[in-house]
């Protein structure tokens, strides 16, 4: 099992930054996807970025460019750092966390609570 608490949200004016922070309760030197999702008024829960334990990244499309995840195994911190934020960026964030067995088995799925993100045009 893993907790995860995710900070930093807050209101902000659209074309500034944010930086989220995700704080696991063990390591994650063994989770294999760290991910930010996030959901909007409305809308389904959508993928934001993931990031996998060897380090590689992958975004959505309508965050690539201004939007940065990096994890921290060492602090056990998934961060995202949020660019030239605009009004549809405006949503709850989640961290999640998903384990993978060798044989490609998802053996565990976890969850933040949220934060929420709020950027003003």
């Amino acid at each position: 099992q893993v907790q995860l608490v995710e900070s930093g949200g807050g209101l902000v004016q659209a074309g500034r930054s944010l930086t989220l922070s995700c704080a696991a309760s063990r390591s994650i030197s063994t989770i294999t996807t760290m991910a930010w999702y996030r959901q909007a008024p409305g809308n389904e829960r959508e993928s934001v970025a993931f990031i996998i334990n060897t380090g590689g990244t992958s975004y959505a499309d309508s965050v690539k460019g201004r939007f940065t995840i990096s994890r921290d195994n060492a602090k056990n911190m998934v961060y995202l750092q949020m660019n030239s934020l605009k009004p549809e960026d405006t949503a709850v964030y989640y961290c999640n966390g998903k384990i993978y067995s060798r044989a490609g088995v998802r053996t565990g799925d976890y969850w933040g609570q949220g934060t929420q993100v709020t950027v003003s045009s």
